[in-house]
């Protein structure tokens, strides 16, 4: 496939970096190759003349062109049009990880002159939750030869790369590319709740487990990342997660930690050769080296015979066989992780005692960090249910409610109470859905409670304006009080961004979600909790998505408070952790941005602006209630956008919906509401009712330099103007009127028109640009250089949408769609 419009040329011309533009290159001229072995000739040129027709469609979008690509379309025989759809897909993703390879290149060149950013200072806890959402389109096997082709590119970029090495990293180029080719994108059966556990170690394989010590030494020892889990807790609405799978995916977890621990105490224990003459072993050490032989005496008599002159060597050694004893569940296991902590603080005891204080502080110290981070279960897992079936349960004993706590106290017992600790109540109406998440535990096993931290989770308008007023009823209840003195005083509530976007639209959602956290700071300043915001963030935009660095530095004036939480879901999780230089900018990015969000005792710029967030909140609020609750719309939805195709999608264990029907808005998850509004090109749920929200105000007199002014005083405003214009720039007028025209309301596609009009007069208004994106060029840039790329598969989903016969093409084609547009859900 050619890359004049990826590499420069065209209208989003833009310089392009001379590695990139090699980069993007070489893996489309192989792309190719593979194309014209494997699907011959004539498939390659279809692919070709459905490229040159979008090119040229998006270069000069007339009536003709635009017939032009249709022709093109219509002319691939039906047997063709998978393989071609294929091709695209192909196409973005290697261009994805051409782009992340450069990207890395950026990061490793540093700051300025070579400097090292100084440590952070004051106490920050960062906790990452890693989610089991279904917004990853890509299979496991795709991720993984992209990984490896992006490893093979970075190779390549090492001097030493030539003649022979070269040329047979170049071969292994080319063979990953020919199997990412072969590999059919979408997967035949959709995954187990414990396939996508698997899928989540594979980040803690790939980087999180190795970039933690790194971020620690360039943060500082007062920054602490927490790692979480939904994957195989999560039981809202997915009848696949059991009590067996939260046990098993702890199990999993496990294991893969010791082995992980294991491998790194063999490998340090390697490169630990110093000599007892030059670095003496303290008393504590000797001790456990006597302990150590009485446990593993075959082992121990072995090493001393072979490593005579080397105890710290030897105890590592050791440390290493009693972590495989653990895995195995033999009775030389270590009772807890606090235990091999002990061990390894002894171990850095005696090199610094012996002087040899660079090896107490190297790769011995990384591994203290990551058992004081990980334990021996990695990541705890979080309980989810929905608040109905949990009083449901009160009144009807649930047998797999029962278990659900069963197997907690059960994980706690095994594990310890970081293992398995927190149980969030989806859509919590009020204190009795908590009081009820106590009393079931209580049911299950009496001494729970004392160790459960129940979690409100406020999803909907009303729950967020009264967040407070819950909240006063909850820590009230007797289990709260002795968990919260048991604890510190420590509370968590968690903020859904998803849902409540879906119910009042992205604006409303916003500004209300911006008055809870108000709110919850203010009420934990004068109960004296120290409250942390849990944030459920989605990926895309209409979901609360957009830099999450920046979305920190914006929220009220204390709120954050030195502490942050927040999901990382799918195809977000994969971008951020799948790279190592990646992961650490992102970690140390996030740590920085908690570090220097603003404090309580920073004016808010949200209290100068209260009528104009008032207005705003309104009027959007009222446009996009109009629109989804319009008589017909949700039956009109199914037919305008291919959500019958993404439920079918074999990409997640958990169903689209609550109910066995896309049609129940209500019941709809909102990932799949936001996936099947950005692949019908309208990107709805990230922009609608921004323009009537703006118009409200600037309508007045002074309006318009009114926001102005509240977009450069108040980052929060700039931040939610910034990604609903991003979301705007990912859409495309001429596709999305296809789209909505199959659905045969013409007032519903109207209104939508109208307000898309009015966003994007409003938004230029008052950023005073001349284009949406005009203020990041490069993002712009990259977004019109795919373009016309995704517009090929669109109007190829379009041709075979209806067909009920050709569903798994059109699903091929939502996946392109998805890797070309960079996010789905």
């Amino acid at each position: 496939m050619s890359t004049e419009t990826v590499t420069g040329g065209g209208r989003g011309e833009r310089p392009v970096p001379d590695a990139l533009r090699a980069d993007v290159r070489l893996l489309t001229t192989l792309l190719g190759d593979a194309i014209r072995d494997q699907g011959g000739l004539e498939l390659y040129r279809r692919v070709e003349a459905l490229r040159r027709a979008a090119i040229r469609l998006h270069t000069d979008p007339t009536q003709a062109r635009r017939t032009a690509i249709e022709r093109v379309v219509a002319d691939i025989p039906t047997g063709d049009a998978l393989p071609v759809a294929r091709a695209f897909t192909a196409f973005f993703q290697l261009v994805n990880v051409a782009e992340e390879r450069q990207r890395v290149r950026d990061l490793r060149t540093g700051m300025p002159g070579g400097r090292v950013p100084a440590p952070i200072e004051g106490a920050v806890e960062v906790t990452e939750v890693l989610t089991a959402h279904p917004t990853e389109a890509k299979r496991r096997a795709v991720v993984e030869h992209l990984w490896r082709i992006g490893d093979l590119l970075d190779a390549l970029d090492d001097p030493r790369s030539a003649g022979r090495v070269r040329d047979e990293r170049l071969r292994r180029l080319g063979e990953e590319v020919t199997s990412l080719w072969v590999t059919d994108p979408i997967r035949r059966a959709p995954p187990t709740p414990l396939d996508e556990v698997r899928a989540t170690m594979a980040l803690f394989d790939r980087t999180i487990f190795t970039t933690l010590p790194r971020v620690a030494r360039t943060a500082g020892d007062d920054v602490r990342f927490r790692w979480a889990t939904w994957v195989g807790g999560d039981r809202d609405g997915n009848p696949a997660v059991t009590a067996d799978v939260t046990l098993s995916a702890a199990a999993i977890a496990r294991d893969h930690i010791l082995r992980g621990y294991e491998a790194a105490a063999r490998r340090i224990a390697r490169s630990l050769s110093a000599s007892d003459l030059d670095v003496p072993p303290s008393t504590a050490l000797r001790r456990g080296l006597a302990r150590d032989a009485r446990i593993f005496p075959d082992r121990a008599r072995e090493l001393a015979r072979t490593l005579p002159d080397a105890p710290h060597r030897r105890r590592l050694a050791l440390i290493a066989e009693r972590l495989v004893a653990t895995r195995e569940r033999r009775p030389q296991a270590y009772r807890s992780a606090a235990s091999f902590r002990q061990d390894l603080e002894v171990l850095r005891g005696s090199l610094r005692a012996g002087g040899a204080a660079a090896l107490a502080e190297g790769e011995v110290a990384n591994l203290a960090r990551q058992a004081d981070t990980f334990g021996f279960h990695l990541a705890s897992i979080e309980v989810r249910q929905h608040a109905q079936v949990l009083r449901g349960a009160l009144v009807e004993p649930d047998e797999e409610v029962n278990a659900t706590f069963r197997a907690m106290a059960e994980l706690q017992a095994w594990l310890g109470e970081e293992a398995c600790h927190r149980f969030i109540v989806s859509f919590t109406r009020d204190a009795a859905d908590v009081a009820a998440a106590y009393a079931l535990a209580h049911r299950a096993d009496a001494r729970l409670p004392r160790r459960l931290d129940v979690v409100c989770l406020f999803e909907t308008g009303a729950e967020l304006a009264r967040a407070t007023e819950i909240l006063d009823d909850v820590v009230a209840l007797p289990a709260v009080r002795a968990r919260l003195r048991a604890n510190g005083d420590r509370l968590e509530v968690m903020l859904g961004y998803s849902d409540s976007a879906k119910e009042a639209g992205v604006l409303a959602a916003s500004l209300s979600l911006y008055r809870a956290q108000r709110a919850i700071a203010a009420w934990a300043a004068r109960t004296g909790l120290a409250v942390t915001v849990f944030h459920g963030r989605g990926g895309a935009l209409g979901r609360g998505g957009g830099p999450t660095a920046r979305a920190i530095r914006a929220q009220p004036p204390g709120s954050v408070n030195g502490r942050f939480k927040v999901t990382e879901q799918g195809e977000v999780a994969f971008a951020r952790y799948g790279d190592p230089d990646i992961a650490w900018h992102h970690l140390e990015q996030l740590a920085r941005a908690v570090a220097t969000a603003p404090g309580a005792e920073e004016p808010d710029p949200a209290d100068r602006f209260a009528p104009e967030i008032a207005a705003l909140r309104a009027a959007s609020e009222e446009a996009w209630r109009g629109l989804v609750g319009a008589a017909g719309f949700a039956q009109w939805f199914t037919r305008v956008t291919p959500i019958g195709q993404i439920a079918s999608m074999p990409i997640a264990s958990r169903p689209v919906s609550r109910t066995a029907t896309v049609d129940d808005l209500d019941a709809l998850r909102a990932i799949p509401w936001v996936f099947s509004w950005a692949q019908a090109r309208v990107n709805l749920p990230g922009w609608y009712g921004l323009g009537a929200g703006l118009e409200a105000v600037t309508s007045r007199r002074g309006g318009l330099g009114r926001l102005r002014r509240m977009r450069r005083a108040w980052p929060f405003f700039a931040v939610v103007l910034e990604n609903a214009a991003l979301s705007l720039a990912k859409a495309d007028r001429v596709l999305a009127a296809r789209y909505l025209a199959r659905g045969g309301r013409t007032d519903l596609a109207k209104a939508i028109f109208e307000e898309w009009d009015r966003t994007e007069r409003s938004l230029l208004a008052v950023t005073q640009g001349d284009r949406v994106l005009a203020r990041r060029p490069s993002l712009e840039a990259a977004i019109d250089l795919r373009a016309p790329y995704v517009d090929a598969l669109s109007f190829l989903q379009l041709r075979f949408i209806d067909d009920a016969q050709a569903t798994h093409l059109v699903q091929a084609t939502i996946g392109g769609v998805a890797a070309g547009m960079q996010n789905t859900g």
